[in-house]
Formats: C-alpha cells, structure tokens, sequence
C-alpha cells in the first residue's frame, strides 16, 4: 500500500531542496557574471582615482569618491537610526505589553517596512526642500524670488535613508530582546536594581549579539538603495562641498552638499542611465556585490559568536 505520508514527507523534501539550489544558482550566476564582466576594472586606479565626467570611457576614472560617499551615507543614516530603533525596541520589548497603542505602533511600523523606497524619496524631497530645512543642504532661488531649499545632500539622504531602515531595525533588536531569557531579569530585580538598571545592565548587554546583527543589516540595505540615493543626495559623481572635501574643517560643507554613492556611480555610467560606460558600471557593481558580502558574512560570524558564547555559558 502507498504510503501517503512518507511520499508529502518526500516531495516536500525534494521541492525544498529544489528551490533552495535554484536560489542558490541565481545568486551564484549573478556573482560570476559581475566577476566576468567587472574584474577587469578593479586596479589600483579604479579604486583610488575620483571619477571624470566624460562621455569617453577611457579618460572616466575611477570610484574613489562613490566609495567614500557610499561609506559616508551609510555612517550618517546609521547613526541616525540606530539610537532611534534602539530606543523604540525597549519600549516595544520591556515596556508596552498588549496595550492597545503598542499594536498601533506595531501595525505602524508594519506598514512603514512595506512603503516602497521609492515613495520614501520622493517625501524625503518633498520635506528637505522647505525653506525652514535649509540648513540641512543649501538654498535656491525658485520662481517668482520665492526661496526654496535645493532638499539634497548627504544630511538629508541618512535622513531619509534612517527612516527608511526603521522598521527592520526596530523588529530585530526587539526580537534580539525578547530572546534574554526573562529569570536574568528577575535576578536582577532581586539584587535590587530597577527596571531601567536590569535593562541597561544585563538585557542590552545579553541582546548585543543581535541589535549589532540588526544595526549590520540595517548598513547593508543602506548601501545597495539607489532611489533615495539618486533623489535626496543628487546625481553628482564627484562631491560638490568645499574642497578639499576631505579635510576636517570642510565636513560639515560636505554633509550639507551632494555627492555619489556606488549604486549612483552605477546608474550613472550605465547606459540605462545617462552615462555609456558600462565596463566601469560592472566594476563598481562588482566592489558594491563585495562589500555587501563582507557585511552578510561579519553578520554571520557574528551570530555564530553570539550562539557559541551563549552555548559556552
């Protein structure tokens, strides 16, 4: 007689299998063809030369001032929006309960993990070109001498690119702190802290491991987002600020003007973009699908740490 459960047991088995390789292939085949068409550019020049705005491939240069501008929008927009995740998670995690304005918040933060990114930048626009936001890039004369902010610039684009990243930060630090187990804050209670020491003192610490997988993979998304990147920080390839733009007294000129990411650097020179340089738009593409590599397998070993230590106590 056929045995009805072994054979589901088995074709689950097999369609799971299945999907998971052709997952893997994908990613694998898109990995190989960057190698392929990119591995050509990656040189010394490439990486450490700014790049020329030229319509001849030779004579574009390379991607130093993409990276360090990819590197520049990731810090901002972190540092802006991890404190704030943070912050929401505990109250979400030690704090809210099943009150009837934590699930607001909840369904809040639901809806705004679903928003497209591309309607993130286009109110992110729509709100840094206020006059009263000026300071945060730079102001334009509009039509009829009314003043406008130009709303673009590295300042905005964390920013933006911070309430962009929210919601999943705010889910992963609140799951990393539910995962402590709840008798190391009764043991601390008992010693005779209150409810903010326990949390401070032994729950941060004990969630660690994942509010730095989260706040990880928060960076990671930052740094292949290319609408916000292209409507809130401009389409310059090179930056705009005072230069030498990297000198300490002209950071602040920096933040508030535009400049290039990677993912911009790539639109740019591709010919779906308003470049034709698509050697070089494969090169940056292949340092972009790297550096997002190293970021996945930190967060990896970091999770990897984070169970072995837990194992090990």
């Amino acid at each position: 007689m056929l045995d009805y459960q072994k054979l589901r047991d088995g074709t689950g088995h097999v369609l799971a299998w299945l999907f998971s390789s052709l997952s893997i292939v994908a990613c694998l085949s898109i990995i190989f063809y960057l190698f392929i068409r990119g591995f050509a550019q990656i040189n010394p020049d490439f990486i450490l030369t700014p790049p020329n705005p030229t319509l001849n491939q030779d004579m574009s240069g390379g991607i130093s001032t993409p990276i360090a501008g990819t590197f520049l929008l990731t810090l901002t927009g972190i540092l802006l929006a991890a404190p704030w995740a943070l912050a929401t998670a505990i109250y979400l995690a030690e704090y809210g309960g099943s009150q009837a304005m934590v699930q607001i918040f909840r369904l809040a933060i639901d809806v705004l993990a679903g928003v497209p990114t591309i309607v993130i930048a286009i109110f992110g626009l729509a709100i840094f070109s206020l006059p009263q936001l000026g300071f945060l890039s730079s102001m334009v004369e509009g039509v009829d001498g009314v003043e406008r902010s130009f709303g673009r610039s590295f300042l905005v684009a964390g920013i933006t690119m911070a309430i962009m990243i929210l919601p999943f930060v705010i889910k992963i630090c609140e799951e990393a702190l539910k995962a402590v187990p709840n008798y190391y804050r009764e043991a601390a209670l008992s010693m005779g802290a209150s409810k903010w020491q326990s949390i401070v003192t032994v729950v941060l610490p004990s969630a660690r491991q994942g509010i730095l997988t989260g706040i990880i993979l928060g960076m990671g998304r930052i740094i292949g987002d290319t609408a916000i990147v292209w409507l809130t920080l401009g389409g310059t390839i090179r930056m705009t600020g005072i230069q030498p733009w990297w000198y300490p007294v002209h950071w602040w000129s920096t933040l508030c003007n535009t400049g290039s990411t990677l993912t911009s650097y790539i639109y740019f020179a591709s010919p779906a973009g308003e470049g034709n340089m698509p050697d070089k738009a494969f090169g940056a593409a292949l340092v972009l699908i790297i550096l997002i590599i190293v970021l996945n397998i930190f967060t990896d070993l970091l999770e990897r740490f984070g169970a072995n230590k837990i194992k090990g106590n």
